[in-house]
This record gives C-alpha cells, sequence and structure tokens, in this order.
C-alpha cells in the first residue's frame, strides 16, 4: 500500500475481512457545530461489485467508493455494525462513491466530525445515543481447574518499562511489520490481526476481548479474572472467507487460511483455553432517528 494513503482499506468484501481490529469506544455527543469539508461530491454507485474502499489522502482528500451507507455512519461514529440501530435496508444495500476536499491534512478524529456533518447535509441524517440491554459474550476461562490453553501464556515482557524507556533515550520497541500476521510468529509489545489470526505479545485479556467484538458480534467483556499481560496466538477458520485486495492496490498478500479449521469459539477453548458465554449487558448504541436518499451531484 502506498505511503500517500492513511486508513485506505477498510473493507476487501462487503466489509467482512478487516485487517485491523477496531477499538468499541464510547464517545461524547457531537458538537452542535461539526467542522465540514470545503466540497463534496455524492453519487450512487450501481456498479454491483461488493468491494469497498475508504480512505483519506494527503491534502485533506476523502474518499468512499461503493460504500454502503451504513458503513459510513459506522465509520464516521467509530461504532460496530451491532451498535447502529434501526434505519431503512437501503443503509446496507444502496451504495455511494463519495470524494470531498478539506482545508489543510485533518487528524482522523476531525475527519470522522466532518463526515457527520456531511451525512446530515446530504442524507439528512439525525441520530441519538442511547444505553440498552443487549445481548454480549463474558469472556472466561473454559477449564474448571483454571488452566488456560496451549497459545496463552503470561508474558515474559515488560512492555511498560520497554515503553517508558523509549519515551527517553532508549528507542522504543520495534512496531509490527506490515500485513497480516503469520500464525507462530513473535510479537513483541504490541498486536497484530488479520483473516483469521490475532497474534500478541505483551497484551491483557481486556485487549483480547475488545479485538474479538467485531469479530463476533457483539461486546465481548474480560471475565477471567486474569491480570497481567499474556502472549497469545489464535488462528480460526472465518465464516466468510477473504477475497484478496482489490485490483490497483499493493497490499502485502494474505496467509493461506485452512477452510476446515476450527471456528473462532472453538479455537479459542482448545488454543487459549477460554470461552464465550452469552449474557446480556449495556451497549452503546446509534439510534437512527431519520435518513433520507442524499441530494447527488
Amino acid at each position: 500500500m502506498t505511503n500517500h494513503l492513511r486508513n485506505v482499506l477498510i473493507g476487501l468484501v462487503s466489509g467482512a475481512s478487516v485487517w485491523a481490529a477496531p477499538r468499541i469506544i464510547a464517545q461524547a455527543p457531537a458538537p452542535a457545530s461539526n467542522p465540514t469539508f470545503e466540497v463534496a461530491s455524492v453519487k450512487p454507485n450501481k456498479g454491483g461489485d461488493q468491494r469497498v474502499m475508504l480512505g483519506l489522502q494527503p491534502g485533506g482528500r476523502f474518499t468512499a467508493t461503493n460504500v454502503p451507507l451504513r458503513l459510513l455512519i459506522r465509520n464516521a461514529y467509530r461504532l460496530q455494525d451491532f451498535q447502529v440501530i434501526g434505519g431503512p435496508s437501503w443503509l446496507s444495500s444502496d451504495r455511494f462513491d463519495i470524494v470531498a476536499k478539506a482545508e489543510g491534512d485533518p487528524p482522523q478524529e476531525q475527519v470522522q466530525l466532518m463526515t457527520q456533518a456531511l451525512l446530515g447535509e446530504r442524507f439528512k441524517l439525525a441520530v441519538h445515543r442511547e444505553t440498552r440491554e443487549l445481548p454480549i459474550y463474558s469472556l472466561v476461562l473454559a477449564r474448571a481447574d483454571g488452566r488456560t490453553g496451549p497459545k496463552l501464556k503470561p508474558s515474559s515482557m515488560d512492555c511498560q518499562a520497554l515503553f517508558a524507556r523509549g519515551r527517553g533515550r532508549d528507542a522504543p520497541p520495534p512496531g509490527p511489520p506490515p500485513g497480516p500476521p503469520a500464525s507462530g510468529a513473535a510479537m513483541n509489545c504490541g498486536m497484530r490481526m488479520g483473516p483469521g489470526t490475532l497474534l500478541a505479545g505483551g497484551m491483557p485479556l481486556s485487549q483480547l476481548a475488545s479485538s474479538l467484538s467485531p469479530l463476533v458480534g457483539r461486546v465481548v467483556q474480560d471475565h477471567t479474572g486474569l491480570s497481567g499481560e499474556f502472549d497469545f496466538d489464535l488462528s480460526w477458520t472465518p465464516e466468510q472467507m477473504p477475497q484478496g485486495p482489490p485490483p490497483g492496490v499493493n497490499a502485502p498478500p494474505l496467509p493461506p487460511i485452512d477452510p476446515n479449521g476450527p471456528s473462532i469459539f472453538t479455537a479459542l477453548q482448545e488454543q487459549l483455553g477460554l470461552k464465550l458465554d452469552s449474557t446480556k449487558g449495556s451497549v452503546e448504541v446509534l439510534v437512527i432517528d431519520h435518513v433520507e436518499q442524499p441530494t447527488v451531484d
């Protein structure tokens, strides 16, 4: 992927394959007057392709190609699909191309606010936030004796010390190489995620729970009772196999995936000694009050 794109690849096939683990976060309500793009073009995309592209280029150029409005809302408000409630069916079926230009090189957080304003202006989107009691998963130990699986071990790395030294005269620990991780590869003080793979070193299990949420379609809360940092290597077969990068995107090749491998639920038990118990809990959601087909250019 070129050095001139930031956050380019959001989904390969209907957003089903995401290489970075999105975090589920609670956000304060957007200010009454959001920053806006200088110019913006919105057009329907009737091509029938299922691949989507969403990116921000230097110079404040924001592009969304073949993107459903539901995905635009998720991206603008930093939410998972299960946190967007209501709206007509065309939010997921109709697709749009958007090209917008902001002044300068705004940070990603400001672009999200600009996108919120754009959705309100062109799609007449009106929303409000609620906290609802919804199905969630509780991440717990799978074995009665409390033993963990063979691919979950307490970390021997002192990541806090490494990062502290990195803020001083010593260099911080190196970041992960680009591309999806290979199962069995070492990972130092970080996490890498690819289709059917999740590799981490020196991470708390609360971070594992957050990373599992977009994969299982629910909020996941850590109730293992295990404190400290861990190394873990999880491999499973996704329900929908990734298709590879779209034409023209210079992305690393996807590692091979065993089509007969375990589901993520089975892999958690066999490899990490953990399981997901279905329960209910409080989840922040975004409720769609009103939306219209957009004014187009």
